[in-house]
């Protein structure tokens, strides 16, 4: 069997799976956010953290709740690492450098997973299981909520509220993200994944050194990683490592894990909001864009051209063989086109044009179909923004799903594909013109640049994956890259909420001949158009400079 061919059907097995899946779990996850009921267990996480699960938050209210537990997430999972060294379980590793830690912490509580650090050269058991793995089941759910608050926002009339941030944070984990992770970690154990609490072993030597191997729960991490798009490995080579992904069975289901909640979420919208068409309608624009970067991604990681590129079959370099190119070019797309930043293949090794189609999906927004959560709220941001663009077409004031998009709506969407561009073209102008940050590319010319622009991307944008070649453990990336992951997260929430409180407040209104059909294929190719140059006409300057130069000089 051909490489080629092998990709294509990993690829179609991985969407009949997609498939299977996409109904049952978007339904069960509307029945989760739309019950009154609470689970025992549920109730008494309630009276621990103080919370009446059956009180209605408007927007403010909702926000103050996300805001205020990431921030007690951020100090704590701070001073954790910083107390490392007089932790039980630590493995003998010193505490983590204050300016690591504030990067760290951010970067776990913002669903970013960015790493600047060896992970089995730093963390010891009790960081990794009791602080890094807690946020990405936390951080996950923080995103769900958030998404369910705009699509309540939608279903609800002439009231601002919008739903209990509690309810659905312990709804998230205990319902959703912990039933899920369990079984995902028995079939990655079953599949060779580790799962222990060992601790360093010398396994014998390796180029006249000594060769060690460290012990941890990596299934279970692995699966929690990839089911909420977060990212962050044990291993430094992340989900390369055999430990966390042994065979092209575990890729796959891995694969599986960072797309199905994402797509599932477009069913409970259409659920939700009372019109699975909707939810089809978007749907039906994330999976063009996925599958079209998916094709072309294996297109130009096959047709490298030289003779080593013909002697490998393609850009081989930087890839596993267990996996090969059609399997890693499938694995980069879904991770850079969600909010994962995972890896099973170094990106830096992607031919030009490769690499440039890995920072244009975070550059999208992450939306096709993007984090959990995060995908769903931004592909509805960019679908009202698709909608007022006809409205200006045809001379009619645009609505969707009956609520009118008026002035305070349009300026709330606008701020919000506004921040994420600020944050990484501003953060990367500042890192090129000072010596400093340019000193810590290993490369020069447009690759160095893909290497500062990709870093910024990937923090400002929650993804978390690294263009490899830079070194970012530096107090100037640690710092700035921290700051673009907290306000990349948390703004662009605080607009989809104020605009989840206004659409709450509306009143319906009817549909007539006029109005704009959102569930039918024109609408879904008038949105991919809009993201398509919306994206575009504001990072294409900066992809001119680094990896379209690289691809057009190769």
């Amino acid at each position: 069997m051909s490489p080629e061919l092998a990709g294509v059907l990993q690829l179609l097995a991985l969407v009949a799976a997609l498939a299977l899946a996409y109904r049952p779990l978007g339904d069960y996850m509307a029945r989760v956010y739309s019950s009154d009921k609470h689970l025992r267990g549920e109730k008494w996480i309630y009276k621990v953290i103080g919370a009446n699960p059956d009180t209605e938050m408007r927007w403010p209210a909702y926000l103050r709740g996300v805001l205020a537990f990431s921030a007690v997430s951020v100090l704590f999972l701070y001073l954790l690492q910083r107390l490392q060294g007089s932790l039980p379980g630590s493995l003998g590793f010193v505490s983590i450098d204050p300016d690591q830690a504030f990067n760290t912490a951010a970067s776990f509580v913002a669903n970013t997973n960015w790493q600047s650090y060896s992970g089995e050269q730093a963390m010891g058991h009790v960081v990794q299981t009791g602080g890094l793995a807690v946020q990405n089941f936390v951080s996950a759910a923080v995103g769900i909520a958030v998404a369910v608050a705009l699509v309540r926002g939608f279903a609800r009339s002439r009231t601002g509220e919008l739903g209990n941030f509690w309810a659905d944070l312990v709804r998230g984990v205990v319902r959703i993200l912990l039933p899920i992770a369990v079984v995902g970690a028995l079939v990655l154990v079953a599949c060779g994944a580790i799962q222990n609490f060992a601790g360093i072993h010398e396994v014998g030597q390796f180029m006249g050194g000594s060769q060690q191997w460290q012990g941890g729960a990596y299934a279970s991490q692995e699966v929690i990683k990839e089911l909420g798009t977060n990212g962050g490995g044990l291993a430094n080579a992340n989900s390369a490592h055999p430990f966390e992904n042994p065979n092209a069975f575990s890729n796959l289901f891995e694969i599986f894990l960072i797309l199905v909640i994402p797509f599932a979420l477009t069913r409970t919208f259409g659920r939700m909001v009372g019109s699975i068409k909707q939810g089809y309608a978007i749907l039906g624009t994330m999976a063009v864009i996925w599958i079209g970067f998916t094709a072309l991604m294996m297109w130009t990681e096959f047709a490298g051209r030289g003779p080593a590129f013909e002697l490998a079959g393609g850009a081989m370099e930087g890839k596993e063989t267990r996996f090969g190119i059609g399997a890693s070019a499938i694995f980069s797309v879904a991770t850079t086109l969600t909010s994962t930043g995972a890896v099973n293949s170094f990106h830096s090794s992607n031919t030009g044009f490769g690499g440039g189609l890995n920072l244009l999906g975070m550059q999208l927004g992450e939306i096709a179909p993007g984090g959990v959560g995060s995908g769903l709220y931004g592909m509805l941001i960019m679908a009202i923004i698709a909608v007022f663009i006809a409205g200006l077409m045809v001379g009619r004031t645009p609505e969707y799903l009956g609520k009118k998009i008026g002035t305070r709506e349009i300026k709330l969407a606008a701020c919000y594909i506004l921040v994420t561009p600020a944050l990484v073209l501003g953060f990367t102008a500042v890192a090129m013109a000072l010596d400093t940050p340019a000193n810590s590319m290993t490369n020069s010319g447009a690759h160095g640049f893909s290497e500062i622009l990709y870093a910024y991307t990937s923090g400002a944008n929650n993804n978390g994956s690294a263009f490899a070649g830079l070194n970012a453990d530096t107090q100037w990336f640690n710092s700035t890259i921290g700051i673009a992951m907290l306000l990349g997260r948390f703004l662009p929430m605080v607009f989809v909420l104020a605009l989840a409180g206004s659409l709450a407040e509306q009143k319906p209104i009817p549909a007539t001949a006029g109005t704009l059909r959102t569930e039918k294929p024109l609408f879904t190719g008038l949105l991919v158009g809009t993201i398509l140059i919306i994206t575009g006409l504001t990072y294409f300057p900066a992809l001119a400079l680094g990896p379209l130069a690289e691809g057009l000089a190769a």
